[in-house]
């Protein structure tokens, strides 16, 4: 039994929950242990279309029992007007509800009333590091990814194959409201391809044949459908220098990416294997920083002349520029563009490697190299500064 980090802090919040999070992450799992006293399960066809076609249902299921103080509704995107009836029920009767969701994007399209005030809006993404450092096995999660029941268990690239044709390239497909569906498989495969890299819009219209605002839209989607992670630039540099200024995207979740592109068996190819440790560690920083409430401002950096950084966290004043390295040695090049980098941005700045060694080393003042897993056990405890 895996114990998800935001049940502790959830367990002390009397308000009710709207959580949110892709297909598969554990919402419903982690919902049902605060144990509902009633259930409603959008994602049931039968149950959905009962209450797409009776919009008072919910009102007379909910009042004819007796003792309901706590409501779970699953996918409560397939049907947004219900949240209308959900505010009735918390002003007038005083119920809690446990709300769950998979797409922002149903949810304004919707028009969806949010329940300003008396919801609280919580995201969860798949098994992060600290939920699962026991026994933590970094080449599956780099390989078939972290969704629950995936990697726990040893049938997780059948699953895998199951969610990418039955939810992606289905499910997705439609939010993209596109009759071409040939293009929108064209994208998709290419923006799996593109997990982690800085994204040219005008190239990929090129390469894929496929309008760049169309693919602006389809992108949008994705984030909407909180399949993709936003990374934006890091743009604070004091001295004039030409940015990419370019945004990053990184898919979910590994073995979702991994699977777009057939290589969910596969064994990892040393350039394969450091991309993807990457994209995995900007993942782990996103997710802890969301859940743990840190407010850091996260950005990637990478200028005309090649002077990068993977990871850029910002709190007040302080700044942290991190390169991350999938090898088990660190060296002192390894630093290289990070100290051009903090001369640019004009101010000192605490530089980190993050590597796949056993032990923490110091290479000069404000440098270190720092073990992932130590990294982002002090990331989620806030002890980063």
């Amino acid at each position: 039994m895996i114990d998800r980090i935001l049940k502790s802090r959830l367990q002390s919040r009397p308000k009710s929950l709207m959580l949110l999070g892709p297909r598969q992450v554990g919402k419903s799992t982690l919902c049902k242990d605060f144990s509902p006293d009633l259930s409603i399960n959008l994602a049931n066809e039968r149950i959905y279309t009962e209450h797409l076609k009776d919009p008072g249902l919910l009102e007379r299921v909910v009042l004819a029992k007796r003792q309901v103080q706590l409501v779970l509704i699953d996918e409560v995107q397939r049907i947004p007007t219900i949240l209308n009836t959900v505010q009735a029920l918390i002003d007038d009767h005083g119920l809690r509800f446990l709300l769950t969701g998979s797409s922002a994007r149903k949810l304004k399209r919707g028009k969806a009333n949010l329940l300003p005030g008396r919801l609280i809006v919580e995201y969860l993404p798949p098994l992060i590091y600290p939920e699962i450092s026991d026994g933590f096995d970094l080449e599956r999660a780099l390989t078939t990814g972290t969704l629950p029941e995936i990697y726990l268990q040893d049938y997780g690239p059948e699953i895998l194959e199951s969610y990418v044709e039955t939810y992606l390239r289905e499910e997705i497909q439609a939010e993209a409201l596109t009759k071409d569906l040939g293009a929108y498989a064209r994208f998709l495969d290419l923006a799996a391809e593109l997990s982690g890299q800085y994204i040219n819009y005008s190239k990929i219209a090129s390469d894929s044949e496929i309008n760049k605002e169309t693919i602006r839209r389809y992108f949008s989607i994705l984030e909407d459908t909180l399949i993709i992670e936003k990374i934006p630039s890091f743009t604070e540099a004091e001295r004039s220098r030409k940015a990419r200024q370019r945004e990053k995207f990184v898919f979910f979740d590994l073995g979702v990416r991994n699977a777009v592109l057939g290589l969910h068996r596969n064994r990892l190819s040393r350039e394969q294997r450091g991309s993807l440790f990457e994209q995995w560690v900007l993942l782990q920083c996103i997710y802890l920083n969301r859940m743990q409430k840190h407010n850091l401002r996260l950005s990637t950096y990478r200028d005309a002349s090649g002077v990068e950084a993977d990871l850029v966290l910002q709190k007040d004043s302080s700044t942290l520029l991190a390169e991350i390295k999938s090898s088990p040695k660190a060296d002192d090049q390894m630093f290289s563009g990070l100290r051009k980098l903090e001369a640019i941005v004009g101010r000192p700045c605490q530089k980190v490697v993050i590597y796949c060694g056993e032990h923490a080393q110091s290479f000069g003042e404000r440098e270190s190299a720092i073990p992932y897993q130590s990294f982002l056990n002090a990331f989620n405890a806030g002890e980063l500064w």
